[in-house]
C-alpha cells in the first residue's frame, strides 16, 4: 500500500508491502511498538530508537507527533485519498498557527511566553512534566500569543488548551 506522508509541509512517498517499508523507493528498516499503559510509541528506524507521542487529529490521516521535544503536524493518507483531496481542494490547511494543547496529562513546570509575544516556529512555549520526564512543547508555526491558559504548578489533562495563537 502506498501512502503520501506530509510532515510540517514536507511530502514523502511511503510504501508498505510484504518486503517491508520503502521511503521514496529506498528500503528502511522500521518498526513501531506500543509502551503498554502509556501514550508513547517506540519507533525503530534502522539502528535508531525514538520515543514518540501520537495524538489523532481532526480528520482521517491527520496526527500530531511529539518527538525529542519537537512537535510535528503529520498528514498520512493512501494515494487514492490523497488524489481525491488534491482534486477537491480538501487538503487546504486552515490558515494561522495551531493552538498548543497538552499531549498527555502532566504538570506545568515552565511557561516561556506571555500574551502578545511574537514566537517563531519551533520555539519552546511551555514545559510539562509527565511520566517523570520534562517535555518542552514548541510552536508548530510562527505567530503571536493570543492567550496563555497554562500556569506553573497547574495539573493538566490530555488535550487541555495551553496557549492560543493568532
Amino acid at each position: 500500500m502506498k501512502y503520501i506522508v506530509n510532515v510540517n509541509g514536507e511530502e514523502r512517498e511511503v510504501t508498505l508491502d510484504g518486503e517491508g517499508v520503502h521511503v521514496e523507493g529506498a528500503p528502511v528498516a522500521a518498526r513501531v511498538d506500543d509502551l503498554a499503559g502509556t501514550p508513547v510509541k517506540l519507533v525503530t528506524l534502522g539502528d535508531e530508537v525514538h520515543r514518540v507521542v501520537v495524538r489523532r487529529g481532526d480528520r482521517r490521516g491527520r496526527y500530531t507527533l511529539w518527538l525529542d521535544g519537537h512537535r510535528y503536524e503529520v498528514d498520512a493518507v493512501d494515494e487514492r485519498t490523497h488524489a481525491i483531496r488534491a482534486l477537491s481542494g480538501a487538503s487546504s490547511a486552515p490558515t494561522g498557527p495551531a493552538p498548543l494543547k497538552a499531549p498527555m496529562p502532566g504538570l506545568i513546570v515552565r511557561v516561556n511566553v506571555s500574551v502578545g509575544d511574537e514566537v517563531a516556529a519551533g520555539q519552546g512555549l511551555v514545559a510539562i512534566e509527565a511520566m517523570k520526564m520534562e517535555n518542552e512543547l514548541r510552536a508548530a508555526a510562527a505567530g503571536r500569543v493570543k492567550a496563555v491558559h497554562a500556569a506553573v504548578g497547574q495539573a493538566v489533562e490530555k488535550g487541555a488548551l495551553l496557549v492560543e495563537m493568532e
